[in-house]
């Protein structure tokens, strides 16, 4: 595996990790909007729906 491929994985995983929680912690913040672990769950599998087909090309 190159490079390339293993620095782009390592930013996948921190966008994987970083979006869901600031996404949550907002809505912790203003919880009349949603709860925090719903909006980190639909977080992360829109992004998978978004990525795992681009993954398997």
């Amino acid at each position: 595996m190159s490079t390339l491929a293993l620095l782009v994985l390592l930013l996948l995983g921190l966008a994987f990790v970083l979006i869901p929680s600031a996404l949550a912690y907002l809505a912790y913040l203003h919880p009349s909007a949603r709860g925090p672990m719903g909006v980190g769950i639909a977080a992360v599998a829109a992004m998978a729906a978004i990525v795992i087909p681009i993954a398997v090309r």
